[in-house]
């Protein structure tokens, strides 16, 4: 065999070996898309978003269709926001400026009733607002703190299972979801949520109302000394 032919045998060798672990890389891509690792998730969501019917979310195994004239198995910013919250399994910290929506305080009461954690941060003049869910989900029994600063606590980000950061201009209203434009970022980017968790917790350490309430040592003397 000449050295030329050779050269060929190995380069088409070369050519059928480089095709074969394109289609076998591809045939894995089609079988297992899952497996392969994007790196952590990284989600935009816009509103307004379309009105659509969110029940599936909440009764996914019902095996009777949601009579409602809205429209149904329709994917929309709110439905996906609504399917991050409700994939909470271990925790959902919450801190958010205004929440009067049904379907957002519908999705915190059900994580409350699976027995997940949940910690929620609010400004204190906005749960005095018509439609305000705090008082509905204060009496369920979920740990809500507030803020009663000087300025507003206009925070609007959640944390969930410690890993996935939810956060964006959008209040948890109806006008915010249906009327505004708005923008959702859902993340689970070690270095962006970190902040956010440790934001979280001082916060809810510096709104401890017995914190608040108890007297200082300095305060305790003074009353002694009058």
């Amino acid at each position: 065999m000449s050295v030329v032919q050779m050269v060929k045998i190995v380069g088409l060798g070369a050519v059928a070996l480089t095709l074969s672990v394109e289609w076998l890389g591809w045939l894995f891509c089609r079988l297992w898309p899952r497996k392969i690792s994007r790196g952590p998730l990284k989600e935009v969501f816009f509103f307004p978003t379309e009105v659509a019917c969110t029940e599936r979310l909440f009764t996914p195994d019902s095996p009777f269709p949601c009579p409602c004239p809205l429209p149904h198995n329709v994917n929309t910013s709110f439905t996906r926001l609504l399917g991050h919250i409700l994939s909470a399994s271990s925790s959902l910290d919450l801190c958010v400026f205004a929440f009067t929506n049904l379907d957002l305080s519908r999705a915190v009461l059900a994580l409350h009733a699976r027995g997940i954690p949940i910690r929620i941060l609010t400004d204190m003049d906005y749960t005095l607002i018509t439609g305000s869910q705090i008082g509905a989900i204060r009496r369920a029994g979920i740990c809500v703190r507030c803020d009663s600063g000087a300025v507003h606590m206009h925070h609007k980000f959640a944390v969930v299972d410690g890993r996935r950061l939810i956060t964006g201009s959008l209040n948890w209203t109806l006008t915010a979801i249906q009327s505004n434009k708005e923008n959702i970022l859902v993340t689970e980017e070690p270095d962006l949520v970190l902040p956010f968790i440790t934001e979280f917790q001082r916060l809810w350490d510096v709104n401890d109302p017995a914190r608040r309430q108890l007297p200082s040592i300095a305060e305790k003397t003074a009353s002694l000394v009058l």
